[in-house]
């Protein structure tokens, strides 16, 4: 079935896409107000983009009257967020940043979420999620009624039992983490996976 997006609404292509593309991984934003007021909350139009400069970007959707969430009012003021990674053990906490509240609402003391202060940004990282990317703007784009904002990495935390830092790896299905999948309230795990090595030209004319 084809669909013309040029003749849908938002709504409607928002639904087939986010459906569609899945799983995605979650940024578990962090930031600070100009007025010094903390807010967390999880945004799933995220991944990474270049290693050279170290960029991630994330999609940060307006509200239907055009103004922007918390998150986004935050970064374009001050040029700072963190991006944490959500382990399954922090799901539920996660969630509840989800919550509708105010501006001045502090998503993070509300759900006792434990933090650690940045190394050289404001936003504080959250001290239970096994990686942390402290991040000031590289650029930011408008575009209708999202924000997509690239990050350059400043700072890249990781939890010390989930690398080894002689050799740079990095266990990564340890540190269990979610994505997220279709529909209302659907997440997925980094389970059943399988491997398929790159094929090499020269093999296939060996």
């Amino acid at each position: 079935m084809e669909f013309d997006f040029a003749q849908m609404a938002g709504p409607d292509r928002y639904k087939l896409m986010s459906a569609a593309i899945t799983p995605r991984p979650i940024a578990w934003l962090t930031t600070v107000s100009q007025d010094g007021v903390r807010n967390a909350a999880p945004y799933s139009f995220f991944n990474m983009m270049s290693a050279e400069p170290p960029l991630v970007a994330i999609g940060l959707m307006r509200r239907p009257d055009g103004s922007y969430k918390d998150s986004a009012r935050n970064i374009i003021d001050t040029g700072e967020f963190v991006v944490n990674l959500v382990a399954e053990a922090d799901a539920v906490a996660m969630n509840f940043t989800c919550i509708d509240a105010p501006p001045d609402f502090d998503e993070l003391a509300q759900g006792s979420i434990d933090t650690l202060a940045s190394a050289v940004i404001a936003p504080p990282r959250i001290a239970s999620a096994p990686v942390s990317m402290e991040c000031r703007v590289f650029q930011r784009t408008d575009a209708g009624q999202s924000t997509i904002i690239l990050g350059e990495v400043l700072r890249f935390h990781i939890a010390d039992m989930f690398v080894d830092p002689d050799r740079l790896h990095v266990d990564t299905l340890a540190m269990d983490l979610v994505a997220r999948m279709h529909g209302a309230g659907w997440y997925s795990r980094s389970t059943g996976l399988f491997q398929l090595m790159r094929p090499t030209y020269a093999d296939l004319h060996k």
